[in-house]
């Protein structure tokens, strides 16, 4: 029994170091027979390792030196599981731009187990021979660069860039000739497509106004003041742009005493005096009328702008009353 109480602790003790050993890293590369300039060649990095332990494979993207460039990392491949060992290995495609030894050193692994993080490296020092392509001044010498040539102009070079723009040209003056002709028939010019547009007159601005404030539907909904504020602000504009009168600052009784001085239909007068009260009450006393009287306050207002416009002269009544003037 002594003998085997020795034995079982070496056991504990082998196993202990089986399961503490760093894992082994191996690299090679695999080339064509001869690697020149430009070519492609294989580094395949195998590692054997504890199915526990973290290791991280290497990356060539962007070599400090700048003779090695990735081309493409193959995945991780498992080549052999024995137990809780692992060997795996990973393959880069990588292409090399230097001439002559070039060397990659020792292809280094991260490693990871427990509370320790190392690298390990591979045991090998890898090299590559990399030629280039020789060049034979004997047979071909090289020649001093030339400067340019200046070769002289030709008409076939711009010829049909002139046609195109003849044509372009020809078009857009047809265009613009059909467009005057258009214009002429019409008895308008040129200058009448950039002349503004005519003012619109202050009584069709108004009816515009007082129509859109009645789709609104505002003393429908409870909203008096804001119904007779659009009444009187719609007067008041009509009232500025027709008499010259500054209503838009004044007061319902100054404006009022105002439009005294204004040859006005009697029952206008009236009609603005009634929708001016109303809206004060409204405005300021919080009345709400009832529906007769909103829409009775409408009308008025529609009415004194029809019935206070000014008349439009066409222009043959214009002529016509300008001839029997010089008769």
């Amino acid at each position: 029994m002594k003998p085997l109480r020795m034995i079982f602790p070496l056991m504990l003790l082998a196993a202990a170091a089986v399961r503490a050993a760093a894992p082994s890293v191996e690299a090679r590369v695999e080339t064509p027979d001869s690697l020149m300039i430009g070519d492609r060649f294989d580094l395949v990095v195998e590692v054997e390792k504890d199915l526990v332990q973290t290791i991280v494979f290497p990356t060539f993207e962007g070599e400090p030196s700048g003779a090695l460039e990735q081309v493409e990392e193959h995945a991780v491949d498992t080549l052999v599981r024995d137990g809780r060992r692992l060997r795996l290995s990973k393959r880069y495609t990588l292409q090399v731009f230097e001439e002559g030894r070039v060397s990659l050193g020792r292809v280094g692994v991260l490693y990871a187990d427990k509370n320790i993080v190392d690298t390990l490296y591979s045991r090998d020092s890898l090299t590559l021979d990399v030629g280039t392509f020789a060049m034979d001044s004997t047979s071909q010498p090289v020649m001093e660069l030339k400067p340019q040539r200046t070769l002289p102009f030709r008409f076939g070079e711009i010829g049909g860039y002139l046609m195109w723009g003849l044509l372009g040209l020809l078009l857009l003056a047809a265009l613009a000739y059909a467009a005057v002709r258009i214009l002429h028939r019409y008895g308008r010019s040129v200058g009448d497509l950039f002349r503004p547009a005519p003012p619109v007159p202050p009584h069709v601005a108004a009816i515009k106004a007082l129509e859109a404030l009645h789709h609104q539907k505002l003393w429908q909904n409870g909203r008096y003041k804001q119904y007779y504020s659009g009444i009187t602000d719609i007067l008041r504009t009509y009232i500025a742009a027709r008499y010259g009168i500054g209503a838009m600052e004044m007061t319902s009784d100054e404006i009022i005493e105002a439009m005294r001085g204004v040859e006005l239909p009697r029952k206008s007068a009236m009609d603005l005096t009634s929708i001016l009260r109303d809206a004060d009450l409204v405005k300021f006393a919080k009345a709400e009328p009832d529906a007769e009287q909103n829409e009775n306050d409408y009308t008025r207002a529609y009415y004194f702008v029809e019935e206070t416009k000014e008349c439009e002269v066409e222009p043959g009544e214009a002529d016509e009353t300008r001839i029997d003037i010089n008769r």
